[in-house]
Formats: structure tokens, C-alpha cells, sequence
């Protein structure tokens, strides 16, 4: 979440990440695989904006740590660039697991597949915050790295995925939502801060009221009826809850929550798991992430990145 970095990222892997019925970390182990080789290579095209990341197609190539990030180094080992965002793996992670993340920020950030990154703006929010994906193996390497104590999280805007929870079989994909929140908190929220700023008000924040049956601060002890979407862990404050809002609203449009396994698993938490049962219920959410002036994605993510350019 926006202003909560590494140093509270172990917990919010739990009560900002991982969204009911994922199985949290450490649920399913997803064995190593061989490098998935680059789809497609561009040469780079540099954007005018001053500041901004490079544009044009990534091949998501894996590489060494830039120069840039050498202060990873201690931790992680390899670096994707995707339209100059950062992606970093610590060394227990697969490439299978790595590669797929990378492709999940892709096609956020390309999601009608171009070859360029659908809103400049967005990209520049997110290198001027050096947002950072960071996957390290489970919570385990992540503890046990070093990192939590290094301070790092004072220079980036980092999000974790976990290797074990990326694209598991037979499991929910967490890169779904935890690639989501990083370009949510340092990318559409803050380019459209009065529509969707998390800790408000916006227009995110009251239709988030609404859905709760009301505005509660820190989760009640129980919600009104009516309410359908109920988030419970209490580690989770105000700009979480909304960021949890908007990914649960945002995937649900996009047809990510409709597997009917998927809507018992999540039922708990949220209700409206179709496209249509969002609609009927929160037409407010709904009409405004499907807002053209927006620009959000509208075809959900399969970690498969394959630009036509």
C-alpha cells in the first residue's frame, strides 16, 4: 500500500496481497522450471517525457541488476525491465515464476498488447516513485534475506509476489492482484488521485463506503446487512481496504473472479464475483472503472505477454 513499504511487507503479503481464498504464502509449491524465453524483441524508443521509462515493447529479457538498482544487490540476482519498471528475483526464485510476474506488469501496463504502454502517465508516476516488484522464493527467504532490516524501503515503492504463489497449479494466480496493487498504488491512483486515492476521499472511497454499509476506519466488529464486501483482517487500515476494493471490483469486471470454485472461496470477503452480480449490486464501482477517462485494463492478464508490434 502507498506508504508502507518493505519493512511492512511481510504483513501486507497477507492482509493487503493475498485476497481470501488465495491460500496465502507458502500454500502451494511451484517446482523450478527452465527460462521462458523472450517473446518478442523491439529495439527501445525513449518517451520525451522527462523522467519517464522507456515506452516502446520490453522484451522481458533476464538480465543482471542495473547499475541503478546495485543496492539490491546483497538480495536479488536478476532484473526485468518492463517499460522501465523494476522487476527483481531473489535467487530461489524460478525463472518460470519470474518471467511470469513480469508478463502480468506488462499487460497491465500494455493491455490492449501494441507494443507501448497504454498511458504514459501511469509509467511516469511509477519510475518517479521506483516502483519495484520484488519476488523473493516464499516469506521465508524473504525474512531470512536480510532485507527487512536493510532500509531499502525508504527508496522504493516495492510490492512483493512470492514464487509459490505465482501461477501455482491448480491454484489462484496471486501475480493477478499483487501486480494490481503495485501499478494501483504508484501508478492509477496517483494519476487520477480524486477519483481513486485510496485513503480518500474519492470517488474509490465512496463507493468503497457503500459496499461496507458504511465508512469505517478499522474493520467493525461486524458489518451491516447488506454488505458485500467484507474484509475482516484487522491489520488492514483504511487506504488497504480501499486498495483491496479496487482490486476485487477492478478483476471482477475483467471476469478474473467468476470461476464458480473461485466465488465460494472468495464469498467470504466478497460477494459480487461476476461481472454481472457487481453490476446489479455496486453500479457505482462499476460504472466508474469502466470510465474511459480512466483508461484501466479490460482484459485481464494471463502472464502470456505477447505484443502484436
Amino acid at each position: 500500500m502507498r506508504g508502507s513499504r518493505l519493512a511492512a511487507l511481510v504483513l501486507l503479503s497477507a492482509a493487503c496481497g493475498s485476497g481470501a481464498g488465495d491460500g496465502g504464502t507458502g500454500s502451494t509449491t511451484v517446482p523450478a522450471t527452465t527460462t521462458v524465453p523472450a517473446t518478442t524483441t523491439v529495439p527501445a524508443t525513449t518517451s520525451e517525457a522527462d523522467g519517464a521509462g522507456d515506452l516502446s515493447v520490453p522484451d522481458l529479457a533476464v538480465g543482471p541488476l542495473p547499475a541503478e538498482l546495485d543496492d539490491w544487490e546483497p538480495y536479488a540476482d536478476r532484473h526485468i525491465d518492463v517499460f522501465g519498471i523494476h522487476v527483481v528475483a531473489f535467487p530461489r526464485v524460478s525463472e518460470r515464476a519470474f518471467t511470469h510476474g513480469a508478463g502480468v506488469l506488462a499487460q497491465y501496463l500494455d493491455n490492449d498488447a501494441d507494443g507501448y504502454a497504454d498511458d504514459e502517465r501511469v509509467v511516469q508516476a511509477m519510475t518517479d516513485e521506483r516502483a519495484v516488484l520484488v519476488m523473493p522464493y516464499d516469506e521465508e527467504d524473504l525474512e531470512s534475506s536480510g532485507i527487512l532490516e536493510s532500509g531499502l524501503e525508504e527508496a522504493y515503492g516495492a510490492q512483493l509476489l512470492f514464487d509459490v504463489e505465482t501461477a501455482p497449479t491448480g491454484g489462484f494466480d496471486a501475480a493477478l492482484e499483487e501486480v494490481h496493487h503495485l501499478v494501483f498504488d504508484y501508478g492509477w491512483a496517483s494519476v487520477h488521485p480524486e477519483r481513486l486515492a485510496p485513503e480518500g476521499p474519492s470517488d474509490l472511497t465512496t463507493a468503497m463506503d457503500l459496499a461496507r454499509g458504511g465508512r469505517f476506519e478499522k474493520v467493525p466488529g461486524t458489518y451491516p446487512a447488506g454488505a458485500w464486501y467484507h474484509y475482516d483482517d484487522r491489520t488492514c487500515g483504511y487506504d488497504c481496504m480501499a486498495t483491496e476494493y479496487f482490486y476485487w471490483s477492478h478483476t471482477t469486471i475483467l471476469g478474473g473472479q467468476g470461476d464458480p470454485d473461485r466465488c465460494a472461496d472468495i464469498a467470504e470477503e466478497w460477494e459480487p464475483c461476476t461481472p454481472e452480480r457487481l453490476a446489479a449490486v455496486d453500479p457505482m464501482v462499476t460504472a466508474m472503472l469502466q470510465d474511459p477517462d480512466l483508461g484501466l485494463p479490460t482484459v485481464p492478464p494471463d502472464g502470456g505477454y505477447r505484443p502484436r508490434s
